[in-house]
Formats: structure tokens, C-alpha cells, sequence
């Protein structure tokens, strides 16, 4: 599972993508692979630097990808129904570390896997809809193509992801379950500690 979450990750961070001929010409499919196409320039051309330099990596991931997802959505999902008892403080720290949380997943993937090809597929969606999936696959190895699908929608004049399917696994609901248990062994408050400790620990390695 840990796997294709790093590949869903990839997708959309910084991997050689195929001809921009399989993606058809609507802006949040040009988004995924525009967004791509800058966080693998910046990655290829600091590539000495952010094979060994966690926090540079994290600093590129965080500028150039984040800034497309909806984070604040994210959180909410992810948190169910303990985000309506959260007091805002809980649900500001709570968003800063699941989203430092997911960088730090994926960023050393994203180095490792600078070269790795992927394909759009035709998109599916009335016209004028702004609620889409973005499709695409990452071919394997001797095996069937891994799909990962990305959860668009229009907000504020432009599209935001807010969910990333891989091979059929959500992973907001993902999140959602381990969370949930975190949280039912203790409260928000030590889940959000136990996240900036490991937060801070995969930094300094």
C-alpha cells in the first residue's frame, strides 16, 4: 500500500511524463501535467543537492506541488468526525503536519524516480463540470499499468485536488482509518504531536 501511495505521489510530482497528445487540452488535466513538468525541471536540475538533502527536497515538493491541493478539504475528510469537535488551533496544527506529512511520505520517492514515465488517459467528464478525475497510469515492470486517478474541483477560479485514488484505494480514507485509530488510542492532540515528531525526525535524517 505504502508503494502505490508513493506512485500516486509521483504522478503528480515530478516523473518524465509521456506526450502531452494523451492528455486531452482542459485545464485541470494541463495542471497535473504542467505542475509535473516544472517539479521535474527543478528536481533534474538540483540533482545532486536533493539526493542527499531531505529539506531542500521537502522545500521544492511544498512550493511547487502543494499549492494545487486543498488542504483544508483534505484534513476535514481525513479527520471525519473529529474535526467538528477540533477546536481551530487543533485544526491549524493538525492541517501543517498532514501536510508536511505527505511531503516527507513521498519526497525521497520523487528523487528516486525522476526518470519514470507516465500517461495520461482520456478524460471523463461533462462539459462544464467542476468535479473531475484527472486519469493516468505508471507502467510496471512485466505487470498491468498502476492507475492512479487524481479528485479535482473548481474552487476560487481554479483547480484543486482533493483526493488521489491508487489502483482503487483512497488515500483520504486511507488516512482517515490509521488516524482514527491513532486518535481513539489518546486524542487529536497526541495524534498531532505523534505526526510533528516524525515530521521532525524524517527532516533531520
Amino acid at each position: 500500500m505504502i508503494r502505490k501511495m508513493l506512485m500516486g505521489m509521483l504522478l503528480f510530482g515530478g516523473l518524465s511524463v509521456g506526450a502531452l497528445a494523451h492528455a486531452d487540452d482542459h485545464p485541470a488535466q494541463k495542471l497535473v501535467f504542467d505542475t509535473a513538468e516544472k517539479i521535474l525541471t527543478s528536481l533534474r536540475a538540483e540533482r545532486e543537492v536533493v539526493t542527499k538533502d531531505n529539506k531542500r527536497v521537502f522545500e521544492l515538493v511544498d512550493a511547487i506541488i502543494f499549492t494545487h491541493f486543498d488542504f483544508n478539504k483534505m484534513a476535514a475528510w481525513v479527520l471525519g468526525k473529529h474535526w467538528r469537535t477540533a477546536t481551530p488551533d487543533q485544526k491549524e496544527r493538525f492541517t501543517r503536519e498532514f501536510k508536511r506529512l505527505l511531503v516527507r511520505t513521498y519526497s525521497k520517492a520523487l528523487v528516486d524516480n525522476m526518470d519514470r514515465k507516465i500517461e495520461y488517459l482520456p478524460l471523463r467528464a461533462a462539459e462544464g463540470a467542476d468535479d473531475l478525475t484527472v486519469r493516468t497510469e505508471i507502467p510496471q515492470d512485466g505487470g498491468f499499468p498502476l492507475p492512479i486517478n487524481y479528485n479535482m474541483y473548481f474552487k476560487d477560479g481554479v483547480w484543486k485536488v482533493y483526493d488521489v485514488d491508487i489502483d482503487g484505494i483512497s488515500m483520504v480514507k486511507n488516512y482517515r482509518t490509521t488516524f482514527g485509530a491513532e486518535i481513539n488510542k489518546g486524542d487529536v492532540d497526541a495524534l498531532i504531536t505523534k505526526l510533528k515528531d516524525r515530521n521532525e525526525q524524517a527532516q533531520d535524517e
